[in-house]
């Protein structure tokens, strides 16, 4: 039988869509079929040649009776989730059938941030304080030690979804309400104050292969107020930014990965302390891996699946300028009855890749989560400074005209 991959896939907006096809072809130039797994009701026409099955990807007992199904018929090697909240549940299918791959008590450490801050404090490594919102009091105690603001969030989040920073004892009362019934899946930790880097990295064997350093523009937290930037540092790394490095290829070993790819977010803080914040097992999120495959030549999601199909792959990356990438965001709430487009802002001297996920007509909300964005570009220059300028030059070209939709608010 022809050797087969499984590719869990969500084709809702489009936003995996450059991911699953590069991890397609990857496979397939090994010799590899891949086989596919969408949401129910969510057909994707890029898999229209392919085996495709369906499940509720939000129900793992209903994922993994689908994959029991999957290999039954077809000799899977490998599982592929593009997408954060799938990583557990593919790793449950893992174990399930002997399949490589992280496995659920390593797949929890990625997953988890209540595990994943207890490995990294085990692995040596400095982290927010934290504790339970068990009570209103348990949050006003912890913010008496840390000091204001804490930051509320899911343990299982991703994207700042349902996350909180709280500034005061009177905001911590009004929401309250939003997730006192699901505190048991909360946590807070301290607000940590200091210049934010992602590394995003592919492993081969439990050492890297390949590796990128970031630093973001902004605060992830304040998404509602400025469009969410990062710049590669490639060149001239301080000794900081080198320890940063060395951090995430202890930290990617000690949480047991092996062979993949991960995202991982560290805080550098004034007194030059390296501080974990978070780790995933998949490709970084929006618009990182169109960002690296400008910069770099290389799709993460695509050199990952190399990398698990031929043991004697090396991702041939190029080092090349500074490259940044920017969401596109607008102020602006209602219909849309203009919008710059992918096209036009492509045309731009500095921007090497754009992609717009709205269109006249579409219903602009404020935004709930760090991703909840209009879509984003690339750019290059020569040093940090000069790609954050050309955000600047690159946000005011893009435009968004609206009119009043019912029910919601017009900026």
């Amino acid at each position: 039988m022809t050797r087969a991959i499984l590719v869990v896939y969500r084709p809702a907006a489009g936003r995996y869509a450059a991911q699953f096809h590069s991890v397609v072809a990857a496979a397939t130039e090994l010799g590899v079929r891949a086989v596919v797994l969408v949401p129910t009701g969510q057909p994707a026409a890029e898999a229209a040649d392919l085996p495709c099955y369906q499940a509720d990807l939000d129900d793992r007992e209903a994922v993994r009776s689908t994959v029991r199904e999957i290999v039954a018929a077809h000799p899977v090697e490998r599982i592929f989730p593009l997408f954060e909240g799938d990583v557990l549940t593919a790793a449950f299918c893992r174990r399930d059938h002997d399949i490589p791959g992280l496995d659920p008590e390593q797949a929890l450490t990625f997953r988890d941030k209540n595990v994943m801050h207890r490995r990294a404090i085990e692995l040596g490594m400095a982290v927010a304080r934290s504790g339970r919102p068990d009570t209103l009091g348990a949050v006003e105690e912890f913010a008496a030690e840390t000091g204001w603001p804490v930051v509320v969030k899911p343990y299982a989040g991703w994207a700042c979804g349902d996350t909180y920073r709280v500034d005061s004892a009177e905001e911590l009362a009004r929401i309250w309400p939003l997730f006192a019934d699901n505190r048991h899946d909360y946590r807070v930790e301290e607000y940590v104050r200091g210049v934010e880097y992602h590394v995003d990295s592919l492993l081969r064997a439990g050492e890297p292969v390949f590796e990128q350093l970031s630093r973001y523009t902004y605060s992830i937290l304040e998404f509602r107020d400025e469009p969410g930037g990062t710049i590669s540092r490639k060149h001239d790394l301080t000794s900081a930014e080198r320890r940063v490095l060395a951090a995430n290829a202890a930290l990617l070993r000690g949480f047991g990965m092996r062979t993949g790819v991960a995202h991982v977010e560290f805080f550098l803080r004034d007194d030059g302390e390296v501080l974990f914040g978070e780790a995933a097992a998949r490709a970084g999120g929006g618009s990182i891996v169109p960002a690296i495959a400008a910069g770099r030549g290389i799709n993460l999601a695509g050199e990952w699946c190399r990398l698990e199909l031929d043991p004697g792959h090396l991702p041939a990356a190029t080092l090349g300028p500074e490259i940044g990438t920017e969401y596109l965001s607008s102020d602006r709430f209602g219909r849309i009855t203009a919008i710059t487009t992918a096209d036009e802002l492509r045309a731009l001297d500095p921007v090497l890749d754009a992609d717009v996920w709205k269109s006249v007509g579409d219903v602009l909300a404020p935004p709930t989560a760090s991703n909840d964005v209009l879509g984003w570009y690339v750019c290059e220059g020569r040093d940090f400074d000069e790609v954050r300028a050309r955000f600047k030059a690159i946000r005011d070209t893009f435009e968004v005209r609206t009119e009043p939709a019912a029910g919601t608010p017009c900026g």
